[in-house]
């Protein structure tokens, strides 16, 4: 593992010296900080920003990632002719990646909260913070996953954001398609199963229920108060969103390690 660190440690410094990871950071300092200025109470601002995260954070994650093995692979090939193991190597590639991430959305929010915000606050923006920190991961994932797959750059990139659309716009469409077909039948079990099946749908419950705005998910949200409104049920939630993120990850890894490079 000491070759994952050496690999870890190198990205790090090189990606916080990245004027884009800076300037992601402080794009949602000043939004958050200007939300707060002139978007009303701490309750606003965090359902404000949950928009923002839900479509820009997979975006980000899913083109930056993509970009980043693809314009790494000579510096992979040149790490793999010395004695650096091929899942060190990308266990280093993708935690350097998705840490510098992940910090620059948690910092530009949790410090503008911090200052603005109220003891009442700390849990949606907390809430937020965690998803936003899991979105980051998962679809970094799926850049890694992406970027093993294709030795096109353009096909990669067009993977990548073919799976963000499906599932941070087509997915909705999908689920108002079925529970409009079949609403003379229940659909409690499979509207539950289509969201554990999302990860986007997923970090939007939670974040709604956090907000106790979970009428905003329609005739359906009762059901999801119930079940995702419990302890058992945010633990679920994460759960699945972990796995949306060790899936992808192990997927990626098991073609990098049969990769001929």
């Amino acid at each position: 593992m000491s070759a994952a660190r050496k690999v870890l440690g190198y990205s790090l410094s090189n990606l916080l010296r990245n004027w884009w990871v800076l300037g992601y950071g402080l794009l949602f300092l000043f939004l958050t900080d200007a939300l707060f200025r002139f978007g009303g109470g701490g309750p606003r601002v965090a359902a404000s920003l949950m928009n923002v995260v839900l479509i820009v954070i997979p975006l980000v994650s899913v083109v930056f990632g993509t970009l980043y093995f693809s314009n790494s692979r000579e510096f992979i090939e040149l790490l793999l002719a010395q004695p650096v193991s091929r899942p060190a190597l990308f266990t280093g590639l993708y935690f350097g990646l998705a840490l510098p991430l992940a910090a620059a959305f948690a910092i530009g929010v949790a410090l503008p909260a911090a200052a603005h915000g109220g003891a009442g606050l700390m849990r949606p923006v907390a809430t937020l913070v965690a998803a936003g920190v899991l979105l980051t991961f998962v679809f970094t994932s799926v850049a890694f996953l992406a970027g093993v797959h294709f030795e096109d750059r353009a096909k990669g990139l067009g993977f990548a954001l073919l799976v963000w659309f499906c599932c941070a716009v087509l997915y909705d469409g999908l689920i108002l398609l079925v529970a409009t077909m079949f609403r003379d039948y229940p659909l409690e079990p499979a509207l539950l199963a289509l969201t554990v099946l999302n990860p986007v749908d997923l970090a939007r419950v939670l974040l709604l229920l956090t907000l106790d705005a979970a009428a905003l998910m329609g005739y359906t949200g009762a059901v999801f108060g119930r079940f995702f409104g419990s302890a058992l049920g945010i633990a679920a939630a994460a759960a699945a969103l972990l796995m949306w993120t060790a899936v992808p990850f192990l997927l990626g890894l098991r073609g990098f390690n049969r990769k001929d490079f």
